[in-house]
């Protein structure tokens, strides 16, 4: 060491180098865990985005106006799926997986079960093909805790829907017009799903009970979306 004490300063800079490198490697990589806090939330607005490669969601929390707010999930479909398949993620970077669900052979016809990052199932649903021949009707279920039956609300636009499916080419036309389904248990009205009037594709999900699980009903949400079109 000479007199100005250079070699000391040189020894203080590598040590907090080194110091900073190590803090570096210390820091964890983000996890499921650090995804947005969507529980607290009970309106959400679903949007499809216009891609021509995959079907694409953006998930937002819903300001009071009805318009969209904070973005909180952004979910994928996977194309030529034959049985209907969905990720949600939680950002944009599609990294981190927050649900998704996949449709597997079951004596109702398919079966969607949910299921976090791990695989592990937290919810499943499925289309009442009994209840469907004028209105849709889907049960979703969440173990342990509720069991909603939901049904389209309007009877005519119900009718006009299914009827659109068999005419020649009007399958691969969206149906524009605005519908609605309500989720019961016990005759309970415990959520809504709204879809928007308008060439693009908007629902407004809205859920009246605490306890339900908000991965499950947008899981929910999407399919009604992603399977019919399918």
């Amino acid at each position: 060491m000479d007199s100005t004490g250079t070699e000391s300063s040189a020894g203080t800079g590598a040590e907090k180098g080194k110091a900073a490198v190590s803090l570096t490697k210390a820091t964890p990589a983000p996890t499921t865990a650090e995804a947005p806090d969507i529980q607290s939330h009970d309106t959400f607005v679903i949007k499809k985005k216009l891609s021509l490669t995959a079907g694409e969601y953006v998930v937002s929390v819903a300001r009071p106006d009805g318009s969209e707010g904070e973005p909180v999930a952004y979910a994928r479909e996977k194309r030529l799926s034959l049985r209907g398949q969905v990720t949600v993620y939680t950002d944009a970077s599609r990294k981190s997986v927050l649900a998704a669900f996949k449709g597997r052979d079951h004596e109702v016809g398919y079966m969607y079960d949910v299921r976090d990052a791990s695989g592990q199932s937290f919810g499943s649903f499925y289309e009442d093909a009994g209840g469907s021949f004028l209105r849709r009707t889907w049960q979703v279920r969440q173990p342990g805790t509720m069991k909603l039956t939901g049904r389209e609300r309007s009877r005519v636009v119900a009718f006009v829907r299914f009827v659109w499916e068999f005419v020649p080419y009007l399958e691969y036309v969206p149906f524009i017009w605005p519908y609605r389904f309500e989720y019961t248990e016990s005759g309970k009205p415990l959520m809504t799903v709204t879809k928007k009037l308008g060439l693009h594709t908007r629902y407004v999900l809205e859920i009246l009970a605490p306890d339900i699980d908000r991965r499950l009903a947008i899981a929910h949400t999407l399919a009604l979306d992603a399977l019919e079109v399918d």
